[in-house]
């Protein structure tokens, strides 16, 4: 894989079958980032649902300066096919408590959940369309981005489960 394509991953979660694989665009660029989280799949999961509201990434960026919650909304997990997610993705599929697929033009994402010891293992592989250059220059963006997002919602869902918080 090339530099900036991979963030955090395991070799195996490299090369896992993922949702938005069957919606890659052709010739597309595959970027796969992942994180281990000192929380149940259940917070996390019921996290990735607030992606619905806001991209909790770098708020003055992609939030118009807006930022994003703090306190999830129990109500985001209740999802629907075809619901928008930060704006310009719609939800392709999902799966209660392991996975979200999302898909814009020319980018499908799956960010999926999986148990790992007593906390969780999330992992989110991007699929960007396009001219090779293009594709390229937009993971790296994306890179800086979802890092960002990804070690917000790790926090979000760890302070979270530390305050004991249960998931409805």
């Amino acid at each position: 894989m090339t530099l900036g394509l991979a963030w955090g991953t395991r070799p195996a979660e490299q090369t896992v079958p993922l949702p938005c694989d069957a919606l890659s665009p052709y010739a597309g660029v595959q970027a796969d980032r992942a994180i281990s989280i000192d929380a149940p799949p259940s917070i996390v999961f019921s996290w990735l649902c607030q992606l619905g509201v806001a991209p909790y990434s770098y708020d003055l960026l992609d939030n118009i300066g807006r930022r994003s919650p703090r306190e999830r909304n129990p109500e985001l997990v209740r999802l629907e096919v075809g619901q928008r997610f930060m704006t310009v993705f719609a939800l392709q599929s999902f799966v209660n408590g392991e996975q979200i697929t999302l898909r814009s033009t020319g980018v499908a994402v799956t960010y999926r959940v999986q148990p790992e010891g007593a906390g969780s293992r999330l992992h989110v592989r991007v699929w960007f369309g396009g001219p090779w250059l293009v594709a390229h220059v937009l993971a790296w963006g994306d890179l800086v981005m979802m890092r960002k997002q990804l070690l917000t919602l790790k926090s979000l869902a760890e302070n979270e489960a530390a305050a004991g918080v249960r998931v409805r």
